[in-house]
């Protein structure tokens, strides 16, 4: 079950290549996931030495009443990944243009994992060709429906 999902993250960029890793989060902050609250916008993820981070996704408290006072609901939230894969992901960071972003967070079992994705930026006659493609596609499906 998908709990948060990054909407803009298809449209915006073009997604090369995807990883699943873990997260290391607060209890308050996994029920507040279960719940659906959250949001990957405008996050990223980044190497610092040997270990990953998510930056900038915002997870509220559960329960703002329960949650300590200084929780600051933007932190840098450590990713488990193997370090074969840190290796691989470190290499590929470092090439111009390509970013690791967040797709979607969602649970496999009883854990939650999240979905980062190597991508690059569209541009701006891309991201047209994108929208006309899906207005293509929609057309197409209005005309076989109503055959």
């Amino acid at each position: 079950m998908i709990f948060v999902k990054n909407k803009k993250a298809y449209f915006n960029f073009e997604i090369l290549e995807t990883f699943e890793a873990g997260m290391e989060l607060f209890g308050f902050e996994v029920k507040a996931l279960r719940k659906g609250q959250g949001s990957l916008e405008g996050s990223h993820a980044t190497i610092r030495g040997n270990e990953a981070f998510l930056i900038n996704a915002h997870i509220p408290p559960y329960q703002i009443g329960n949650a300590p006072k200084d929780y600051d609901t933007r932190r840098n939230r450590r990713l488990l990944f193997t370090k074969k894969e840190i290796n691989t992901l470190t290499g590929l960071e470092t090439q111009k243009g390509l970013t690791l972003l967040p797709i979607s967070v969602y649970n496999k079992g009883s854990k939650i994992k999240i979905e980062i994705a190597i991508a690059r930026p569209k541009k701006k006659y891309d991201k047209r060709e994108s929208i006309k493609k899906r207005d293509a596609d929609r057309e197409s499906q209005r005309t076989l429906k109503n055959q």
